[in-house]
C-alpha cells in the first residue's frame, strides 16, 4: 500500500470514528466503495470503527443512503369510529384548529391533519365577504324570483328585449385601484413592490343611469348634496320616460322596468307613479347585487379604467364618466342581459345562496 493509500485509509478512519449513526457509516461504506476499496477492506475499516455496531451496505451496488420504504405499525387511530368522531368535532365548531382539536382528544397533530385533509377530504379557508349573511326564507324568495323570470321568458321571448333598468351609484376623484390593476413584473432578484393602504377620494358625485338590452338610455348627475329620496327619484322617472318616449317609441307601451329595493325605488308613491302609468316592474330580491344588472356590469364598467386615477374637480369626474359610458357598444349590453339570465341559473342551483364569483363584472 502506498503512502497515498495510507493516508486515505488513515482519512477515512478518522471520519467513520466522528460518525455515530447507520447513516453516517453508510456514507461511510458508499465513499470507501466510490474510492474502490475491497469489501474487505471497507468492512474492515468500518469494523475497526464502529465495533458492534459496524453495518455493511453498498458493497454489492448500492446507492441510496437512506432506508428501505418499509410499511411501519399500523396506524391505530385512522378507523372509522375515529374518522366519524372527528367528523362530528368538526361539524360542531368548524374554526378549531389541530392543536386545539388533538390536545382535546389526545391524538397526535400529525393523525388529526391525515384524517381532516384524506379522510374527510377537508382543507382549512378563510371566509369570502359577501353583502349579507341570507336567511333560508331570502334563498327561498331569490330561487322564487328567478325561477319566475325563467318562466315569463320561456313564455314572452321579447320579454328580456322590453327590459329597461337602472340604479345609481357614487364615482370617486380617486378610488382604490384593484389588485390586479397594482400587479407588476419583477424578477427574481428584485424586491417585491409596495403600496400604501389608501382610500377613496371625498370629491365624488352620485351617478344615476338607465338602459335596455340595446343602449344606454339616460343618466343623470345628482346635485351636490341633494339626497336621492322619493321625490327626487320620482320626478328622474319623468324624465326617464320622456326619453324612452323618444329613443324607443316602440317600446313605450310595453317596456318593463327594472331597479332595486332601496328605500326610494320601493315608496309607495313610486309605486302609486308606476301604477298610474301601467309601467310593469320586474321584481328584483332583496340583498342581490350579484343578479343586478348595474351591479355587476355597468357600474364596474365604468370605474375599473377610473380607478388609481385622480381627479381633483366635479366636472372632471362627470367628463370621465361620461367618457366610459360612451365607450359602451351594443354588444355589451346584449352580452350583459345574456349573463343576466345565466345568473338566474347560477342562483338556482346554488339553492339561492350566492355563488362563486358573483362579484365579477362581464
Amino acid at each position: 500500500m502506498n503512502d497515498n493509500s495510507l493516508k486515505s485509509d488513515t482519512f477515512i478512519v478518522s471520519a467513520v470514528f466522528v460518525m455515530s449513526n447507520k447513516l453516517e457509516q453508510r456514507v461511510c461504506i458508499k465513499f470507501c466503495v466510490k474510492l474502490g476499496k475491497s469489501a474487505t477492506e471497507t468492512f474492515e475499516m468500518i469494523k475497526k470503527a464502529f465495533e458492534d455496531e459496524a453495518m455493511s451496505r453498498f458493497i454489492e451496488g448500492r446507492e441510496d443512503i437512506n432506508d428501505d420504504s418499509r410499511a411501519g405499525r399500523p396506524s391505530t387511530l385512522r378507523n372509522l369510529e375515529m374518522v366519524a368522531k372527528v367528523r362530528k368535532i368538526i361539524r360542531s365548531d368548524r374554526r378549531m384548529t389541530i392543536g386545539e382539536l388533538s390536545s382535546e382528544c389526545k391524538i397526535s397533530f400529525g393523525s388529526w391533519q391525515t384524517i381532516l385533509t384524506e379522510d374527510l377530504g377537508m382543507r382549512r379557508v378563510c371566509a369570502k365577504m359577501v353583502p349579507k349573511l341570507l336567511s333560508q326564507d331570502q334563498k327561498n324568495h331569490r330561487i322564487e324570483v328567478r325561477q319566475s323570470l325563467k318562466e315569463r321568458t320561456q313564455n314572452d321571448p321579447g320579454f328580456i328585449k322590453n327590459v329597461i333598468t337602472g340604479d345609481e351609484t357614487w364615482v370617486y376623484g380617486y378610488d382604490i385601484e384593484t389588485k390586479r390593476q397594482s400587479s407588476q413584473w419583477k424578477s427574481v432578484t428584485s424586491p417585491k413592490p409596495k403600496k400604501a393602504r389608501q382610500v377613496r377620494s371625498n370629491v365624488k358625485t352620485m351617478l344615476i343611469t338607465f338602459f335596455d338590452i340595446k343602449d344606454l338610455i339616460y343618466y343623470k348627475f345628482v346635485p351636490t348634496g341633494q339626497t336621492v329620496n322619493q321625490t327626487y327619484y320620482k320626478e328622474v322617472l319623468i324624465k326617464l320616460r320622456e326619453k324612452i318616449r323618444k329613443k324607443r317609441p316602440d317600446q313605450f307601451q310595453n317596456r318593463s322596468w327594472n331597479h332595486d329595493n332601496a328605500p326610494a325605488h320601493s315608496a309607495l308613491s313610486i309605486r302609486e307613479f308606476l301604477a298610474d302609468k301601467q309601467i310593469p316592474v320586474v321584481p328584483h330580491p332583496p340583498y342581490s347585487p350579484d343578479l343586478a344588472l348595474c351591479d355587476f356590469f355597468l357600474f364596474p364598467k365604468i370605474k375599473t379604467d377610473l380607478k388609481g386615477q385622480r381627479l381633483d374637480d366635479i366636472e372632471t369626474i362627470k367628463k370621465n364618466a361620461v367618457d366610459q359610458l360612451k365607450q359602451l357598444k351594443i354588444e355589451n349590453f346584449q352580452h350583459c342581459f345574456k349573463k343576466w339570465q345565466e345568473r338566474w341559473d347560477k342562483c338556482i342551483t346554488s339553492g339561492g345562496d350566492y355563488f362563486e364569483g358573483y362579484y365579477l363584472y362581464i
